[in-house]
């Protein structure tokens, strides 16, 4: 049976003092404890005891790694996508241990804290997680799947878990995954289309997360609105640069950033493919004041002023013998 989140959270850091924490509070304080060992039944099931292990600032990319079917894409996570916990955790380090598991080759795999653990490595603070043996991969992706709960998703990563569900026959079509995901038809199109772009238009900014619906549809236009051959020269503009585009933008604020990225996405679209612009056919006067027609293909246009009752009777009349 699927666990709640909040009990999740206290049944993680509720091993204090030989109790389980029961609420939330209680989970908050366990976790300040900081207690050596928790134990936790995972997804109901056996109970894991986890150590508490401290990893130096320098250590942590070495020594660890995210769980690999972690839905949360780490190429993402940057200053801008981590600036919700990265000033605390400069000022005060990490409050909350992160979980995960001992590999073979002695390393950590990190299932639950992947943006503190980049949070640590940016700001070359110690990373606090909670460890336990022979966790095996279901109960890895329980862990991974509950944590993320924290932090939504990008329309990207969900796009990704979406287009899996296609893949694997669970779901055949966008109608049954918005029922699966509980979410509406726009949300899972949305997401599809994020899933389809390619990373490096997406690193182009400051934080996926903070990308919407609208931006992305835009993004799915303007790439595959261009010819194969013109979208791999769009990708390699974008990697040939010294720098990501944000960071580029004489901008502050995340979301003035994030609009004049789209503006110069834009822009290097229509460098490649500029827009065709078909010159509209001009209006022509017939009888001045009265009568101008407008032609166009096979088309055409009358506009007709100051006719009388009788002769717009008349008119009509004609034309429609005419043209039976």
């Amino acid at each position: 049976m699927a666990i709640k989140t909040t009990d999740l959270n206290a049944r993680l850091f509720g091993k204090a003092d030989k109790r389980r924490a029961t609420t939330p509070a209680e989970a908050q304080t366990a976790a300040k404890d900081k207690a050596s060992v928790i134990e936790l039944a995972v997804a109901g099931e056996d109970t894991v005891a986890f150590e508490l292990v401290k990893i130096k600032a320098g250590d942590v990319s070495g020594k660890t790694r995210v769980f690999a079917e972690n839905a949360r894409e780490q190429a993402f996570l940057n200053e801008h996508a981590l600036a919700d916990i990265l000033t605390t955790l400069k000022d005060r380090g990490q409050q909350y241990p992160a979980v995960g598991r001992w590999l073979d080759d002695g390393k950590i795999e990190v299932l639950d804290g992947s943006r503190r653990r980049m949070s640590c490595i940016l700001a070359e603070k110690d990373f606090l997680i909670y460890v336990g043996k022979g966790i095996n991969s279901e109960h890895a992706k329980f862990l991974s799947d509950v944590a993320n709960a924290h932090k939504p998703l990008s329309l990207f990563e969900r796009g990704k878990e979406m287009q899996a569900l296609l893949e694997s026959g669970k779901v055949s079509d966008q109608k049954e995954l918005a029922k699966y995901c509980q979410c509406s038809e726009a949300l899972v199109s949305g997401a599809l289309k994020a899933a389809a772009l390619p990373m490096e238009v997406l690193m182009a900014y400051p934080s996926v997360g903070e990308l919407g619906r609208p931006t992305i549809v835009k993004l799915h236009r303007l790439f595959f609105g261009l010819p194969p051959e013109l979208q791999q020269t769009f990708v390699t503009d974008l990697v040939n640069t010294d720098e990501a585009m944000w960071k580029s933008i004489n901008a502050s604020g995340i979301t003035r950033i994030t609009r004049e990225v789209t503006n110069q996405l834009e822009q290097m679209g229509e460098t490649l493919q500029p827009k065709v612009e078909i010159e509209k056919p001009k209006s022509q006067e017939l009888v001045k004041g009265k009568i101008s027609y407008t032609r166009d293909g096979d088309k055409l246009q009358l506009k007709l002023k100051k006719l009388s009752e009788r002769q717009a009777d008349d008119i009509l009349a004609y034309l429609a013998d005419y043209l039976k």
